[in-house]
């Protein structure tokens, strides 16, 4: 048996003047900042399983990460990859970068990848989660190679994109406490419309990566769509093991109460399974799901929160965008008052408020921080507007003392101690302990030698580093 880590040699020859290049690859590791070209500073980072050989074609999935973090992400696809003979691919992207610029480089880097290794043309796909997400779902509208995405947490932004003459496979995998929940059902709608394949994926838990089960069973269903198509070896085990393993879970989510998730796990299994079995009995499961009495009765209530919540969303843009304009503090209270009714939500023993709660929040605190980036970005920085903006967070996320800073530093600049020595008391309260950062604030040179400042301090942190006497 071959260890983990055999070396493979490949020798790649680049047509270019003057130019060639000796390329060793690892097989069973993640290989970093492999260069795209010689005279172009464009890396990615890739991975092989580790019974490569290159008698034979590959799927490939390049995995999109725009924080500079391709090594982590990759990672986390590494189990799935080995299991279901995957190559993996990360370009080097940057959310610092043009739209245009970042699908230049991913194209360069799929284009190496393809000269390189024995790719199966017809089974690349992209990956991504969160913003990573987001742009991998454009992918394939640029890039004419990509066949299929695997979304983590993020829908597909712009669907007046799509072109029904270039389909793609979409597999989105979405907790349902996430405030992109909603978008993803949508998502599934236009994407039936205009007859895209597609699978949504649904887990709970609040956490931004699902189980390494649930990329599993993205790239199983690009395999047994794979199949269908003929583009792949039709293999009647894996099939039927792929199968068993929905089964299983279906009467899992049932034997929990989880009918609705059953039902819609169910119909997800008869939009992949269908060229390959007969689905009658499936059908039948679903029919009898469907007219449970209880299961009625969730279906009601989960349609509840949605209307709840699309109004709730559209009252946050109205207002955020109307605070910022009017530079409204006033309006914080109200902000406070919906905080406080969210908490509601969240502590509800109706599962669907609850989850509603969650992605609530998440959506209004994505909307905050879109607004920072926003103001940030601008050439003259509207200060009362990140100040707002700041305070808001300062509610929205009370134990991130990194809003209680940044609003202190911000109204030290403009002098305006009374508003930072409020939000220092209200950080010291709430825990803040962090001595050492908050004397090297920005900024805040003349508030750290004010006699209050340092009282504060020795109130609750027990030593201030001056002592001065009020006037």
């Amino acid at each position: 048996m071959k260890k983990r880590f055999t070396l493979l040699f490949l020798v790649v020859c680049i047509g270019q003047v003057a130019f060639s290049q000796q390329m060793v690859l690892k097989k069973g590791t993640i290989l970093e900042s492999l260069p795209v070209h010689d005279s172009l500073p464009d890396t990615f980072s890739l991975y092989l399983p580790s019974n490569f050989s290159t008698d034979k074609s590959w799927p490939l999935l390049v995995v999109f990460d725009l924080k500079g973090r391709e090594k982590q992400t990759m990672s986390m696809f590494l189990g799935t990859a080995e299991d279901e003979g995957y190559i993996l691919a990360a370009p080097k992207v940057y959310d610092s970068l043009s739209l245009s610029n970042n699908i230049i480089k991913a194209g360069r880097s799929i284009k190496k990848v393809l000269d390189l290794l024995p790719i199966q043309k017809s089974r690349i796909y992209s990956a991504g989660a969160q913003a990573g997400a987001r742009f991998a779902n454009l992918v394939p509208l640029f890039i004419k190679e990509i066949n299929g995405v695997i979304s983590i947490g993020a829908a597909i932004s712009n669907t007046e994109l799509l072109d029904i003459k270039r389909p793609f496979h979409f597999v989105g995998i979405v907790d349902k406490e996430n405030f992109n929940y909603t978008p993803m059902l949508a998502t599934e709608k236009v994407l039936d419309r205009y007859r895209f394949p597609n699978q949504i994926l649904l887990y709970n838990g609040g956490k931004e990566w699902p189980d390494p089960s649930y990329l599993k069973k993205a790239m199983q269903l690009f395999t047994l769509a794979a199949m269908a198509k003929g583009n792949t070896p039709r293999d009647s085990s894996y099939v039927q093991k792929a199968f068993r393993q929905d089964v299983v879970k279906v009467n899992q989510l049932k034997n929990s109460g989880k009918l609705l998730h059953a039902e819609q796990h169910l119909g997800e299994m008869m939009s992949i399974y269908g060229a390959h079995k007969n689905l009658d009995s499936l059908r039948l499961i679903q029919k009898n799901l469907r007219r449970d009495k209880q299961f009625r009765t969730m279906k009601r209530a989960e349609n509840a929160a949605f209307l709840k919540e699309s109004l709730l969303k559209e009252d946050y843009l109205y207002y955020m965008e109307e605070d910022l304009v009017s530079h409204n503090f006033n309006n914080l209270g109200w902000w406070n008052y919906q905080m406080d009714e969210l908490n509601k939500f969240l502590d509800s023993p109706i599962v669907f408020e609850r989850e509603m709660g969650s992605r609530l929040l998440g959506y209004v605190n994505a909307l905050a921080e879109d607004n920072i980036d926003i103001v940030n970005a601008e050439d003259l920085i509207d200060e009362d507007a990140l100040a707002f903006l700041y305070m808001l967070k300062t509610i929205l996320e009370p134990q991130n003392f990194d809003f209680y800073l940044k609003i202190i530093s911000l109204s030290a600049k403009n002098e305006d101690f009374g508003t930072a020595l409020f939000y220092l008391e209200e950080a010291l309260k709430k825990g803040f302990q962090d001595k050492e950062r908050l004397y090297s604030l920005e900024d805040t040179a003349l508030l750290r030698i004010d006699a209050k400042f340092n009282k504060l301090v020795a109130q609750y942190l027990k030593d201030a580093r001056y002592t001065i006497e009020e006037q």
